[in-house]
């Protein structure tokens, strides 16, 4: 059985420019892993605590020299000689040497690197792919994929308040049809923003960043775009939306600061929603509410959820007990998972395993600033997640991620299925 000989961490630059940490596990039979971490702009406050330097002299004071040095000086030689294949155990000794719920003492950053790369490398000296070794042999679904074509919120300089509008192209036979279907789709609203004046330049998830008259303006683009590539809106691709409320949450009402400056009550945005759904082929609202305003979640899903996917992000950020909570209080019906946002994967698979006690979809996601690191592919098919988020079919560390789904698609052959379009599949209004 191999153990851990080595580990080694190092400062690299994620998608953004701003420093993040690889971390590489060697084995005693020579095998190593690596793996790099992401980081958020619009993040939960109860995340795990990304260690940064503060150092105004390096990086504006987001260097990770620190989490580099917890690695080498206090989690390599407390995991030198253990058992790679003993991913659990691993993650458990991570979290006593911190010791804090959050992780605050050596860093979300500095462990999750540890505890991704031991993943990969167990997988690599037991010769199978990453998938697998999650997975085991029945690990053979692809997830719908859901793109991130129009940015707004923190992730653009724009008139757009919510954050993200993505499509789903539920109705492909494969992931290899899906990816072409999202790709052909971002490239016809590319035309069609350049058509009616508007700038084409990408946000943080390489989404087109236009300034627009409303927000309404995004989805009415959007889906003039799926139409413009021959796809039919509600049936071949759906959309999804993630408006991110809680970044124009304030003093309990929601502001939309970029357009109309309105403030709105929760049941006003529930309004908002229910408006807007039955004027469009919307499948998924992730973050349709802040993530302190339990109440109001309540009432969206007890309005929507029987209509739609409501996906917790930041109200949830893939701790276990608290996507428990949820599940008790009838909040939500699926979780976002994203790894960085608890720390572990073990804890990550936690939250997975919460949320199907519930009987609530997953939705595998990256992160605002990203590597090209295509871990969370391989998660999401390990996990049978069903749908993932990376980002717009565009910019290196997104479709590194859709690459990787499409060669684990090959490499499945006949025993590939495709997710399809779940329990909220929605027919064009």
């Amino acid at each position: 059985m191999a153990t851990i000989a080595a580990i080694e961490a190092r400062e690299i630059l994620d998608s953004r420019g701003n420093p993040t940490i690889a971390v590489d596990v060697r084995l005693d039979d020579g095998v190593s892993g690596q793996a790099s971490v992401p980081s958020g702009a619009s993040t939960g406050t109860r995340e795990a605590v990304e260690l940064r330097d503060g150092d105004p002299g390096r990086f504006g004071g987001k260097g990770v020299l620190h989490a580099v040095a917890n690695v080498h000086e206090r989690i390599a030689p407390a995991l030198r000689g253990l058992p790679v294949s003993d991913q659990a155990a691993i993650d458990r000794r991570l979290c006593e040497l911190d010791g804090s719920e959050t992780k605050g003492v050596l860093g979300a950053n500095a462990i999750l690197g540890v505890s991704l790369a031991v993943a990969r490398a167990a997988a690599a000296t037991a010769r199978e792919p990453l998938y697998r070794h999650l997975g085991g042999a029945a690990a053979n679904l692809l997830p719908v994929p859901m793109f991130n074509v129009l940015n707004g919120g923190v992730h653009a300089d724009t008139s757009v308040d919510l954050q993200e509008f993505m499509i789903a192209p539920v109705g492909a036979a494969s992931f290899a049809e899906a990816l072409r279907m999202g790709a052909e789709s971002y490239h016809a609203l590319k035309a069609t923003l350049k058509e009616k004046g508007y700038g084409t330049a990408v946000g943080d998830e390489g989404g087109f960043a236009p300034s627009l008259g409303a927000n309404v303006e995004a989805v009415e683009l959007i889906l003039a775009a799926v139409e413009r590539a021959g796809f039919r809106p509600g049936v071949d691709i759906v959309l999804a939306l993630d408006p991110a409320s809680s970044e124009f949450y304030e003093d309990g009402a929601y502001v939309f600061h970029k357009s109309d400056q309105r403030r709105r009550s929760a049941a006003e945005m529930v309004t908002f929603y229910e408006d807007w759904i039955r004027q469009f082929p919307i499948w998924s609202i992730e973050d349709g509410l802040a993530e302190d305003d339990w109440a109001g979640w309540k009432l969206l899903t007890e309005r929507l959820g029987q209509r739609l996917q409501l996906v917790g992000d930041d109200i949830f950020v893939t701790n276990p007990a608290i996507v428990q909570r949820a599940v008790r209080e009838g909040i939500g019906n699926a979780a976002l998972i994203k790894l960085n946002q608890i720390g572990t994967v073990t804890e990550t698979l936690a939250a997975i395993a919460a949320a199907r006690a519930g009987r609530y979809g997953t939705v595998i996601s990256h992160r605002s600033g990203e590597t090209p690191d295509d871990f969370i592919a391989d998660f999401a098919v390990a996990t049978a997640a069903g749908q993932i988020k990376t980002g717009a079919p565009c910019r290196g560390e997104r479709v590194a991620k859709y690459n990787r789904l499409a060669r684990i698609e090959q490499e499945l052959g006949s025993a590939a299925r495709y997710a399809g379009p779940g329990p909220f599949k929605r027919s064009a209004p």
